[in-house]
């Protein structure tokens, strides 16, 4: 009897994790199913794989097949030691087989005789599509309000013989209010076609913002940019401000520095606990270029008792 390498079969890592084992096996399966795949092997391969996944696929299984150790190769001569299986009932319940048909001996002498048999050629395969990924780039204004965008995609389509080819789908896709970028938006059914009556998988949109030319955002807060004028940030003012709901005012306290920042509460992203907008002040200085406005610069250096490089001491 062959010892079975069944990590090897699946194309897998000793150590891969129960999701990396589902796409390996999803994956393979629908590459070698008979009903879809013409190489002469296909039926062969479709069953050494659907064995693999019954083993790995169930933690039991998965446990007492690795007591077995890591130093097995495929094809040799192997009997299962005499303290096998212990008081471990494997068979309980009988088996899937996925698909599979009869199993080899050597899973039999590991975990007994497979009950219910398996689909052969003559049955119908089913499983469940794949769920498929993609970006979509929402203006901030979308997140604040919500909205409903129609989106372009390249959606699978399962064709003639069991072959998939992309088509392009139109989708309207509502943007709820108060998302955030990395967050997702699940479109039940719009993933990969499933094989033979099972659903297709799902569609997950991540969400991006595209730049705009007046907010930063930082988790539920925005940022924009405020220019003052010198007298404004010295002497205070009350200016308009852009926010995603419209135009407010803000008041600008006297003695205001470069960077600091005024707090709108609540004026950012809507969310469980809403966001703030901060005002970033940035000074902006008049030119000098006319006689009149030289004037009034030679005034303010010979008036106003200013060092600006005071705190380097000089």
């Amino acid at each position: 009897m062959d010892y079975k390498d069944y990590y090897k079969s699946l194309g897998v890592k000793r150590d891969a994790t129960q999701d990396e084992i589902k796409r390996a096996y999803r994956k393979l399966a629908r590459k070698y199913h008979p009903d879809i795949s013409k190489e002469a092997s296909a039926a062969e391969r479709f069953k050494e794989i659907n064995e693999a996944n019954e083993v790995l696929k169930d933690p039991k299984k998965r446990k007492a097949y690795d007591r077995l150790g890591s130093n097995w190769q495929s094809g040799e001569e192997f009997r299962p030691p005499p303290d096998w299986g212990g008081d471990t009932d494997f068979g309980a319940g009988g088996f899937s087989g996925s698909g599979a048909g009869a199993f080899s001996d050597f899973f039999e002498s590991l975990f007994g005789q497979a009950r219910g048999g398996g689909v052969g050629r003559g049955r119908s395969f089913s499983m469940r599509g794949e769920d498929q990924q993609a970006k979509v780039l929402i203006g901030i204004e979308d997140a604040y309000h919500g909205s409903t965008q129609t989106l372009t995609l390249q959606k699978p389509q399962m064709g003639q013989g069991g072959q998939v080819h992309m088509r392009e789908q139109r989708l309207d896709v509502k943007i709820p209010k108060g998302i955030r970028p990395g967050q997702r938006i699940r479109l039940a059914g719009q993933g990969s076609p499933g094989h033979g009556e099972a659903p297709a998988g799902d569609l997950y949109l991540e969400v991006a913002f595209r730049p705009h030319p007046y907010y930063r955002v930082e988790g539920s807060d925005l940022y924009v940019d405020l220019p003052v004028a010198p007298w404004e940030a010295a002497l205070g003012a009350k200016v308009k401000i852009p926010t995603p709901d419209g135009m407010v005012t803000l008041t600008i306290p006297a003695d205001s520095k470069q960077g600091s920042k005024l707090r709108l509460k609540g004026r950012g992203l809507p969310a469980q606990e809403k966001g703030d907008l901060y005002a970033v002040l940035t000074i902006v200085l008049p030119s000098a270029k006319t006689k009149e406005e030289k004037s009034l610069y030679e005034q303010m250096a010979q008036e106003m008792a200013f060092n600006p490089r005071a705190h380097l001491g000089v």
